[in-house]
Order: C-alpha cells, then structure tokens, then sequence
C-alpha cells in the first residue's frame, strides 16, 4: 500500500484573532484590577461611568486596550453572522473580515474626531467628550458580549442564527442602556443643540446601522 500524502490543516486564523483580543482584555485588566471590576457590571451599575468619566476618558490605556478588543470581535462577529444568515459559510480567506475591520477601525476613528471638532467648534468639548466616553464604554462592553457569541459559534453551537439573534439582541440593549443614560444625563445640552443632534443621529448612528444591515444581506 502506498503511503498518501495528506496536507495539513492551515491554523485557524480566527482562533488567533481571538486570542490576540483576549490578550488586550488581559492587560486592561492587568492595568486596573478595579476599573475591570467596576466596568465588568457595567450595564447593572454605571457606577464605572462615574467614577473614571472625569479622570481619564478616552485616552486611556484600559479604554484604549477595550476598544480594540471591541473591534476586533466586532469584525469577527459581522464576519461569521453575514456568513450564517446568508447561508453563506466561511470563505476560506480573511478578506471579507479584513475590510470589515477596516471599516470599523475607520468608521469609529471618523466619528470620534467629527464628534471632538464638533465639540470643540461650538465650546462644548466638555460634555462631547463625556458623552463619548459613556457610549464608548457601552460599546466596548457588547464587545464581551461578541467575544462570547464568536466562541459559541466557532466552537459549540456552529451556524446557530439563535446565537447571532442572541448576540445582536443583547448588542442592541446594552448600547441602549449607554444612550439612555448619555440622553438623560445631558438633557438641557440636548435640547439646546436638537437640529444638530438629529443630524448627528441620522448621519453618525443611524446611516452607519443602514450600512452595514445592508453589507449582512448582500
């Protein structure tokens, strides 16, 4: 009997992705064991939002670390639910997660800047960057929540569409709590600045929402 010569399997490069934003989750919580506490209950005691929303805000290295982990398992996440839902599968490249990070890296980079100018035009950089600050951590958080749907459906529970509703669901409510909160702690700003504000939602959180529903279903 001839022997047969069999290639072996490439290494699973998400697998590698998910290990690398363990690792900045890791050195968040290395950082600041008590930051990681208060923001780990982060949607059940904004207590987190009080206490480092005057200190520190976004250029922060545990804000820092959490929002690459956020981007990155948001790419995964989008990656793996376009190919679930279309009944698509994996494609065997990284490509398609490749300009999804992309995109997001970009978009979020956009839409912070826009949103610190704004501040920054108008004098009111103060309160943008506190209510930045409160949607990002909100953000950031549903990223563990993506984190934990990717590790479902690339080891346990593969191609479930109730995990990605799941997910999505869980997504959408946790970033709700963020903007309830940014909205009724900042009123009386709000209300002075509506025209701009509805601007502001439709072109920064609405469109970017419409954008990518359509990318999941073609």
């Amino acid at each position: 009997m001839e022997p047969i010569l069999r290639t072996s399997t490439t290494v699973d490069w998400i697998t590698i992705l998910l290990f690398t934003s363990l690792l900045f989750m890791v050195m968040a919580k290395s950082m600041s064991y008590t930051r990681f506490l208060n923001f780990i209950i982060l949607p059940f005691n904004n207590k987190y939002v009080f206490l480092y929303n005057k200190k520190d805000r976004l250029m922060n290295w545990f804000h820092v670390f959490f929002t690459l982990f956020q981007l990155i398992n948001g790419a995964i996440f989008i990656y793996l639910a376009r190919g679930i839902l279309l009944d698509m599968g994996r494609e065997s490249y990284p490509s398609v997660f490749l300009f999804t990070l992309l995109y997001l890296l970009l978009f979020l980079t956009t839409k912070v800047l826009l949103q610190l100018g704004n501040g920054y035009i108008f004098g009111s950089k103060k309160v943008i960057s506190e209510i930045l600050f409160k949607k990002l951590s909100y953000l950031n958080y549903s990223g563990i929540l993506m984190f934990l749907a990717n590790c479902i459906l690339c080891y346990v529970l593969k191609d479930s569409k109730f995990v990605v509703y799941a997910a999505i669901l869980g997504i959408v409510l946790v970033n709700a709590i963020g903007w309830v909160l940014a909205l009724r702690n900042h009123q009386k700003f709000i209300a002075s600045h509506f025209f701009y504000f509805i601007l502001y939602l439709c072109a920064l959180e609405i469109a970017p929402l419409v954008i990518i529903g359509s990318y999941l279903n073609h």
